[in-house]
């Protein structure tokens, strides 16, 4: 049975939006109604009066001197729709589309936006049938919100443009058809109530963060799984070091360091008499660097908790008073610098993490035969593995170049700085599926390094972590086709199997 959410507006936990983009189902709180219902009623009272509100009697951006006649706001709000739904590219996922529904839904619920319940109703009933609307990913800036997007989002509400449903993508209004929906008519400001607003960059970078955490954790299990292949020492991650240098996420990540770690035999071998003064960085300063990606993520994940309990639509109504206040909420800056810094994050983890997988090749640094083989020269080994980890790594930092100092003037200059958070968010997926293939490839190998040391065993959550790879992926005793194990190794990573495997010890993430 699916998890069902209900979203309470402006008090979603950051793990419920967690839950929806890995499959739970959302509806929205009927308590929300009575506060959507007088927003709505403020906006008709506006339209009997016939004062100007911005998107309400007016045109939009450039336009929002010229005045509409009130026969023509219904169709005003339906031309805005068709006019913005001019996204381009390949369509956005399936998941990240249906976090971009429920961020809709719990924003419109806040009563501040306008629209009629009615309209909720609708995007719920969508959402409720997996009816998910097909968005091309490329066309915002980030501010005035997400709009080309949104607009295709809301145009699949109306008939037109097309659904997913399952693995079909199908005509809009076939799809409303078969599952008994009615298409939207947009009422006054309904249009661009359901175009403004962040929900896109931030279902984005939401998906990266959720991402991001797998791939944080499953390299602090490969990162410790390394170290003891290396015999490494663990001396590194005493907790009297970091009392020194208190930062959260460096003492945290030092504490889930020495649990994995706790009762190796590997370690206990080399206690006494090891040669060896001190560890290469990549192994000494894991608490230093994966914990400051760390504090980035939670930093992050601080932001865009705002971010989705918040309303970014424009204008807004305040039923207290019944004004409706133009501003500039759409504007995405806080999503941008978050997803800035996810990416950095991204990019650091894989980036220590490939320095491991090269150490562990390199005998003069692991003691381990070259290139982790036990014929080499007949045999490559890791060889190209650790160039693959390495290119995947080189990738990630040409991405990383931070979105958020980029800005371009839209809407003859009426819009002249916008955020690009919709670019900086866009990209971590593809950023988080290479972060993991490198930690897998660092599984693999530190796996293999470890098959070296036998009889002797690792920790237990280790060891548990390393029975889960061998169920599926064998030690590699001459070469074979290695793709398919690096495939293996990444989906244990993404998955979030490799994290649960060593699950006796509690590993530090973004929401706790």
């Amino acid at each position: 049975m699916t998890l069902l959410h209900t979203l309470k507006a402006g008090q979603v936990p950051l793990s419920v939006w967690r839950d929806i983009y890995f499959g739970a189902d959302a509806e929205i709180d009927p308590d929300c109604r009575d506060a959507v219902e007088r927003a709505a009623d403020v906006i008709r009272q506006i339209i009997e009066v016939g004062a100007p509100v911005y998107g309400v009697n007016t045109g939009f951006g450039k336009l929002a001197s010229v005045r509409i006649d009130a026969a023509d706001l219904a169709q005003l709000q339906r031309n805005i729709v068709l006019s913005h739904a001019a996204g381009v590219g390949a369509p956005l996922g399936i998941p990240v589309v249906r976090l971009i529904m429920a961020l809709k839904l719990a924003s419109l619920a806040q009563g501040a936006s306008g629209v009629t319940w009615s309209t909720l109703q609708m995007l719920q009933g969508c959402l409720s049938r997996g009816l998910v609307p097909v968005i091309p990913g490329q066309g915002s800036v980030g501010a005035s919100g997400d709009l080309a997007p949104l607009a295709h989002m809301t145009a699949a509400m109306m008939g037109v443009g097309e659904f997913f449903v399952g693995e079909m993508r199908l005509p809009a209004d076939e799809a409303l058809a078969a599952a008994g929906l009615t298409p939207l008519e947009l009422g006054p400001k309904e249009g661009l109530a359901l175009l403004n607003g962040t929900q896109v960059s931030t279902a984005l970078a939401l998906a990266g963060l959720f991402e991001a955490e797998r791939v944080f954790q499953a390299a602090l299990v490969t990162g410790a799984l390394a170290t003891d292949a290396a015999r490494g020492s663990d001396g590194p991650f005493d907790p009297r070091i970091h009392a020194l240098r208190p930062h959260r996420g460096q003492t945290d990540t030092a504490a889930a360091l020495r649990a994995l770690m706790a009762g190796s035999a590997i370690r206990q071998s080399h206690l006494v008499d090891d040669p060896r003064v001190q560890d290469p960085y990549c192994i000494r300063c894991q608490p230093q660097v994966m914990g400051a990606c760390l504090d980035l993520l939670r930093q992050a994940a601080a932001t865009l908790a705002i971010e989705a309990n918040g309303v970014s639509d424009n204008p807004l109504v305040f039923v207290d008073t019944g004004e409706v206040i133009s501003g500039g909420n759409f504007h995405a800056e806080p999503v941008a610098f978050a997803a800035d810094m996810i990416a950095m994050a991204l990019c650091e983890i894989g980036s220590i993490t490939e320095r491991r997988i090269a150490m562990l090749v390199d005998p003069a640094l692991s003691g381990l035969p070259a290139f982790l083989t036990p014929k080499p020269g007949l045999n490559s080994g890791f060889m190209i593995a650790q160039v693959t980890a390495a290119a995947l790594v080189s990738e990630n930092k040409q991405k990383a170049y931070p979105a958020s100092v980029d800005s371009i003037p839209t809407s003859a200059n009426q819009e002249d700085h916008v955020s690009m958070a919709a670019h900086g968010a866009r990209r971590l997926l593809g950023m988080a599926r290479n972060a993991a293939a490198v930690v897998g490839i660092e599984l693999l190998a530190a796996a293999q390094g470890i098959d070296f040391h036998a009889p002797l065993a690792s920790s237990a959550p280790l060891e548990a972590a390393r029975t889960l790879l061998r169920s599926v992926v064998p030690t590699l005793t001459d070469d074979r086709h290695f793709a398919p194990d690096m495939e293996i190794a990444s989906n244990l990573v993404s998955s979030g199997m490799l994290v649960e495997a060593a699950s006796a010890v509690t590993l530090p993430g973004v929401t706790d």
